[in-house]
């Protein structure tokens, strides 16, 4: 022993290069390097540097002093007759056995964090008496005491980070206070701390001395070797592991929570415990131990099986805390050995559960074989994308734990239990312990954060864990089982989802729109349809005109299933002909005369086109059909046609319209409806618009886009009026003027048209509205920006509705209320889309095409009768985004929408965003519609819509906004710093590209084909720094991180600086110019100039008066001298 020990103190003087060399020759010879030697002493008066895992604690503390986050410890009630001495007595023993609860940490002149070890014999036993306290507010006052001696922050500098009190409520009723940083200790360290206490204690009450093994070495010992032994060659063999393990990116794991996160992560810890059923433990075990498997792995492989269903990304990493204590040495010390590992498992939904284990295995057996290296280590080493708010390389924490606390039930005369409370920052977003006790039980807890999670979230995802395990321990009878065939949600949730999507009301006609709006001819003749500009046509007038036109498209051979081309300008024309094309059996098919040549050239072709309905004035821009006629409507002459009805039987199937929508491929594709998918819209329509004979209706769409079917055919079913706007886009006010002149009761708008519309509204504040008692926005997500503007424009009294549905379900599928959001009593920050209207399903499914759990994403799938026919002519294509229903035994379809949306608690569904809008940038997926909010809620901002870009570096965001005119001076800078509140840094735009307006198609929504190209700064050009602090601080960039050179514009995580650099960079700093600044600043302001300008503004000047007023004080204490 003697030997080994002098030969590892031999070994701990050579230099690195020569360690290396030592154990590569070792190594060769067929000898584990690492266990050759026992870890030696430290010499006397050695420096005692920091273990890695300290460093990252050290790190961590000098980020924010003021967290409790890694704090450790207890509070035990104590009933019985209590030993104080005894209990002092043994505190000083443990503090005089174990050098690390008595260390401090300070750093030294080259900015290096040393350990400062304190002498023995300082502790001394804290109590506080509480016997005079009102015996009704003890229990209070117990707690409170508590709450405030385990979250008040530790000063790593000074100490003591042990802290122990002794509260006294009773003469036998006491509260012992534990508390530690965990910079000195660990889970394991505490089983040491309160096994050795219970013996100290014990032995101190029976008046002899604590038999207990001495140590072989200490904490510091440790640390020492431990940075020695990886730098001879242990960590770059390790390190080459994990990088194959890990790879070169490295994913966000974003668990969807019921409230949006906050550009600061100081969140609170919440807990939710719930129990492992023996009978599923046993089971587990079982299947685990056939497999060679430990129920670590298990549990593990079930947690990670969870959070790829809660989040569907591929690759899962979790954060596993090791013991560490592998060597003899370490077994019996205090302080902080734990390691953390990240275990990675990459899982397809059609994996079978054995291969899931398989791999969750072999990870844990090669992590454990490699455990080793230090996490920060390899944080610096793999480099991941640094985020303030976000842990590097996994997100989500697992701990699995052995428990045996029962040497604190042998204390002489004392009953122990527990005290527990939650007021302690939470390390990560969520964090699942499982704990085995001696009596076999396994107990489970997720510690979550508060300001992120609802308990009933956590709750049901504890219900899903159990579940999921549950089927790893039946793998022997389903062997093949795959992870997605797993139904996760309960009989009751599946219900509740259905009771939410399915909405089976009908409004089912056994007739055709236009035979409704025959009978309103009949019941009200005279009444007004149609009001355009100066003219307006009874209902009377509007059918014989339309009869007119359908008794000559009958003899032209229109009949059911045939096409019609429509293209004409906003006129009564094109109503007319809308209703002829229904009445003679036909399909009309709009033709927007805006279009380019070509595209309607390939309309026309490929809907196949029997007969165009144009006028003189723009038939030169219309391709024609090849084999068909071609009616101009303005100069027609129908005066020898027949005025009534045609008598055309229509089927149910027959084609009523096609209407065409942009396609991936680059040409559109046509949407073909039935016709009684339109009139049971119709009719629904009706309901939710609230119609009767005395509305009036804007019409306010082109003939080309969907929403204009909802604005023509519900009011003219029961007998109100359609105001129809002109061929301009109105502006506000032109709006306004004609929503009083025309009385409109009703209008229909899309989202972008609505939202500038009101920003209008609420700059002239509350006034008069006339008739307008509803309007809806649909097209795109409504923003709450909007809600708050309609406040301020007094339209809180109007009905507002959010409307969402594609072309393919017919319009419409689900409505939003949002009264309680104009009235201002919601709090929520986004906007539902609502619940599905009568006839529609609506499913929110994952990538198996089952049922998910109400807060988490899904693509929205929309069932029931009211679905489109398919695409026409694109059989491929329908079949791909109209899919059978599984959940219909009739045989029924579901449409994909291609949209991600959740289920909140209220039934409600939110809208989250395109499925291939969905953007990724530097291992964060990215929802473009949260940035264009944030940007939307800039009092400069009146419109914004954010892009992605490929960019020489990957992909790029880019912001275009128009200004309100009262901010026209604001720059893209002061936007982007602005966003910088409320947005963590991979969101934050590129670039701010400042348009008067953005572009808008014909049917209001943002054109974005018509944006254009974005200025972005040059990348990559060097530029000198400038001035004294940035030539300083380039000096000590180019020091610390080894670079040749260093420019004003670089950025310094990019040039490869680290966390434990920048501790170096501060020491360093204050070293040349006598100045301190915090470490949040590298993360805040991570390039050169900018950290350099903060430095003259904030730092320069208080470090510059200082110094002048002790230049002041030596020349007054000077002249006193000379005085005297």
């Amino acid at each position: 022993m003697t030997n080994n020990l002098d030969l590892a103190q031999r070994r701990a003087r050579l230099t690195p290069e020569q360690r290396q060399r030592l154990a590569q020759r070792l190594q060769a010879a067929g000898k584990v390097a690492q266990q050759t030697f026992v870890i030696p002493r430290r010499l006397a008066n050695e420096r005692v540097y920091l273990s890695y895992a300290q460093q990252r604690h050290w790190f961590l503390w000098q980020l924010d002093p003021h967290s409790n986050a890694y704090h450790l410890g207890s509070t035990l009630r104590l009933a019985g007759q209590l030993n104080k001495q005894a209990l002092e007595k043994s505190f000083q023993i443990l503090l005089a056995r174990h050098e690390s609860l008595r260390t401090v940490f300070r750093a030294n002149a080259q900015g290096l964090p040393e350990q400062i070890i304190e002498p023995a014999g300082r502790f001394k036993l804290t109590v506080t008496d509480l016997r005079d306290v009102p015996t009704a507010l003890r229990t209070s006052r117990v707690r409170e005491e508590a709450i405030r001696i385990h979250t008040t922050p530790f000063d790593l500098t000074q100490g003591p980070l042990l802290r122990v009190v002794l509260l006294q409520v009773e003469p036998e009723e006491h509260y012992l206070v534990v508390v530690m940083h965990h910079i000195i200790s660990d889970a394991w360290s505490n089983r040491i701390i309160i096994d050795e206490f219970a013996a100290c204690y014990r032995a101190h009450c029976e008046g002899q001395q604590a038999v207990i093994p001495p140590l072989s070495i200490q904490y510091a010992d440790y640390a020492n070797w431990q940075r020695n032994w990886l730098e001879a060659g242990e960590k770059a063999r390790q390190l080459a592991y994990w990088r194959s393990q890990l790879g070169e990116t490295h994913p966000v794991l974003q668990l969807p929570t019921d409230h949006p996160r906050p550009s600061t992560s100081n969140y609170r810890a919440a807990h939710y415990d719930f129990i492992l059923p023996s009978s599923l433990i046993e089971r587990l075990q079982w299947q685990m131990q056939t497999r060679g498997m430990t129920l670590f792995m298990g549990l593990l492989a079930g947690f990670q099986a969870l959070l790829y269903r809660y989040t569907g990304q591929s690759e899962i990493r979790v954060g596993v805390p090791v013991a560490n204590r592998h060597r003899v040495e370490t077994e019996n010390l205090v302080g902080c050995l734990v390691n953390t590992q990240v275990l990675c498992n990459r899982i397809d939904g059609r994996m079978p559960l054995e291969r899931l284990l398989e791999q969750t295995r072999d990870a844990a057996l090669g992590a454990q074989a490699y455990q080793d290296l230090p996490f920060e280590q390899l944080v610096e080493a793999l480099q991941p994308e640094r985020n303030l708010n976000l842990n590097p390389l996994f997100q989500v924490m697992f701990n699995h734990l052995r428990e045996d606390y029962r040497a604190l039930g042998q204390l002489p005369g004392l009953t122990v239990e527990e005290y527990a409370f939650d007021e302690q920052g939470a390390q990560f977003e969520l964090s699942l312990d499982t704990v085995e006790r001696p009596d076999g039980r396994v107990e489970a807890r997720f510690t979550y954060a508060a300001e992120l999670f609802e308990l009933q979230t956590i709750k049901r995802m504890g219900e899903h864990y159990l579940r999921l395990l549950d089927q790893l321990a039946q793998l022997t009878e389903q062997p093949t089982r795959c992870l997605d065939d797993i139904i996760l949600l309960s009989e009751t949730e599946q219900a509740q989802l259905k009771a939410w999507g399915i909405n089976e009301y009908r409004y089912a006609s056994a007739e055709p729109v236009h035979r409704l709006i025959e009978r309103q001819v009949i019941l009200r003749p005279n009444a007004t349809a149609l009001i355009f500009g100066d003219t307006e046509l009874s209902y009377a007038e509007l059918n014989r005109r339309a009869n007119r036109l359908a008794h000559r498209l009958i003899a032209l051979g229109i009949q059911p299933e045939s096409r019609v081309g429509i293209a004409v300008e906003r006129s009564i024309d094109m109503i007319v002909g809308l209703l002829a094309i229904l009445k003679a059996g036909g399909a009309y098919v709009p033709l927007d005369p805006d279009y380019p040549r070509d595209r309607l050239q390939y309309m026309v072709t490929d809907s196949g086109i029997e007969l165009l309905l144009t006028q003189q004035a723009i038939e030169a821009r219309i391709p024609h059909p090849a084999h068909g006629n071609v009616l101009l409507l303005d100069t027609l002459d129908l005066d020898d046609t027949s005025d009534d009805n045609p008598a055309v039987t229509l089927h149910d199937e027959h084609l009523a319209y096609i209407i065409y929508t942009s396609g991936s491929t680059g040409q559109p594709k046509g949407v073909a409806v039935a016709h009684h998918a339109l009139v049971e819209h119709a009719l629904i329509a009706v309901e939710f618009f609230k119609l009767n004979s005395a509305d009036r209706m804007l019409q306010f769409s082109t003939i080309n886009f969907d929403g204009f079917i909802e604005q023509l055919f519900p009011p003219l079913c029961v007998g109100a009026a359609i105001v129809l706007r002109g061929p301009v886009l109105w502006d506000s006010e032109a709006f306004y003027q004609e929503l009083i002149a025309k009385r409109i009761t009703v209008a229909d708008l899309t989202t972008a048209y609505w939202f500038l519309l009101v920003q209008d509204f609420a700059r002239q504040g509350p006034r008069d509205y006339g008739a307008l008692r509803q309007i809806h926005a649909g097209g795109e997500a409504m923003s709450p920006e909007g809600i708050k503007a309609w406040r301020l424009a007094g339209l809180s009294g109007v009905a507002l509705l959010n409307t969402y549905g594609p072309t393919e379900a017919i319009v419409t599928a689900t409505v939003a209320d949002c009264g309680g959001e104009a009235q201002g009593d919601q709090q929520e920050p986004d906007v539902s889309i609502g619940k599905p209207l009568p006839a529609r399903h609506i499913y929110l499914l994952g990538a198996n095409l089952m049922p998910v759990a109400p807060g988490i994403a899904g693509e929205l799938y929309i069932g029931g009768e009211l679905l489109a026919r398919g695409y026409l002519n694109r059989p491929g294509l329908t079949a791909e985004r109209f899919v059978a229903d599984p959940f219909d035994s009739q045989g029924g379809r579901l449409y994909r929408t291609g949209d991600l949306a959740r289920w909140r608690e209220d039934g409600q569904i939110e809208y989250l965003g395109r499925v291939d809008h969905q953007v990724k940038i530097r291992g964060f997926r990215i929802e473009l519609g949260e940035i264009e909010t944030q940007l939307l809620q800039q009092p400069a901002v009146r419109e914004a819509v954010v892009v992605a870009k490929a960019g020489p570096s990957g992909t790029r965001l880019v912001a275009y906004v128009s200004l309100h005119a009262e901010h026209a001076a604001s720059s893209p800078s002061t936007l982007r710093e602005a966003l910088a509140q409320s947005l963590p840094d991979y969101m934050l735009p590129s670039a701010i590209a400042v348009l008067d307006n953005l572009p808008l198609n014909a049917n209001g929504k943002v054109d974005r084909k018509r944006l254009p190209e974005p200025e972005f700064v040059s990348e990559g050009d060097y530029a000198a720094p400038e001035g004294e602090v940035e030539q300083v601080l380039a000096n000590i960039w180019v020091e610390v991180l080894g670079m040749g050179r260093v420019g004003r514009n670089d950025n310094f995580f990019e040039l490869g600086g680290h966390s434990l650099a920048i501790l170096q960079v501060q020491q360093k700093l204050h070293l040349s110019l006598s100045i301190s600044v915090p470490l949040r600043l590298f993360f805040e302001q991570p390039v050169l100039k900018a950290i350099a300008t903060v430095i003259r503004e904030e730092y320069m000047s208080v470090s510059r008066k200082a110094r002048e007023q002790s230049e002041l004080s030596e020349m007054a204490e000077l002249l006193d001298i000379l005085e005297n």
